[in-house]
């Protein structure tokens, strides 16, 4: 909650007049509690989960010979049945995991020194702040995933994940209850690292997750991310390491690959054409792994 009554006295601590967005700001919480403008992070994922993997889905099932040439395992097609299972298995983990663990973890976020109040943050600012998180995250997690795919915990736990060999958005976050609540560690280490405004700090959650989508979408388009975002893994990358599965010990990268390129695990990055062909090959192929 804000410390001010009026717009005049949140001008007066800040030394100038607010600007539009901080007005704005000011108008829409100064009567809610940071706790309130936390837990909206519940919100947005529901949204991001449902809405985010939707477009292309619906692509895929309503016009398949559109979208096949960019489907990176176009023999397999999952029906509508399949898809909205997904979901619901999906919407199970999040009413019963991730949202009591959002409800739970205000006091992390309070401790850290992510705030709410004004001024808040520029796009310089948070372009920076974002740039870390995703890093971090990204560093943290390769390790986490490399170690998940050892015997025990692929057995136990992450072999969930991998139902999906052939990946869609929806699956995106769906997981073992162990591997969401472990996976949250690296989501949360960069804000914790380097604290920000709440309005950053759900930036950083949408942007992610819709990343995390984006890669298990199972297409590789003209206008995917790795066009333009250099030493982003995105589908292709990710899509084979859902294809080899559990005997997988390569690309293991969650968005960059930097991590595979450094400690050799980068074995697999196919051109399209080449990964679709070897895809077509046999079912029970593998290679490279």
């Amino acid at each position: 909650m804000l410390p001010w009554a009026t717009a005049a006295e949140a001008e007066a601590a800040l030394g100038r007049a607010m600007t539009a967005a901080e007005a704005l700001w000011f108008r829409w919480t100064a009567e809610a509690s940071d706790y309130y403008l936390y837990c909206l992070n519940i919100l947005f994922l529901l949204v991001v989960f449902t809405l985010a993997p939707l477009p292309v889905a619906l692509l895929e099932l309503r016009a398949p010979r559109a979208v096949g040439p960019y489907k990176l395992q176009p023999r397999v097609r999952l029906s509508r049945a399949e898809f909205i299972k997904c979901y619901g298995d999906v919407m199970r983990i999040f009413f019963l995991v991730i949202g009591p663990l959002q409800l739970v973890s205000y006091p992390a976020v309070k401790m850290v020194g992510i705030h709410t109040g004004l001024p808040l943050p520029s796009l310089g600012e948070m372009a920076a702040q974002l740039l870390v998180y995703f890093l971090v995250e990204d560093y943290l997690n390769y390790w986490i995933h490399r170690l998940l795919h050892g015997e025990w915990g692929y057995e136990k736990i992450h072999r969930i994940h991998h139902e999906y060999t052939a990946p869609i958005g929806f699956a995106a976050p769906y997981a073992h209850w162990a591997e969401v609540l472990i996976l949250g560690i690296p989501s949360f280490a960069g804000p914790a690292i380097a604290p920000g405004h709440m309005i950053t700090f759900w930036l950083w959650i949408i942007l992610r997750q819709m990343e995390a989508i984006d890669t298990h979408s199972g297409f590789d388009f003209p206008f995917s991310l790795t066009k333009y975002i250099p030493f982003y893994g995105g589908a292709e990358y990710h899509d084979y390491h859902h294809y080899v599965g559990g005997q997988s010990q390569s690309n293991f990268a969650s968005v960059f690959t930097y991590c595979d390129y450094l400690y050799g695990t980068d074995r697999v990055s196919f051109p399209l054409h080449c990964t679709k062909a070897l895809f077509k090959i046999s079912g029970s192929a593998r290679f490279l792994i």
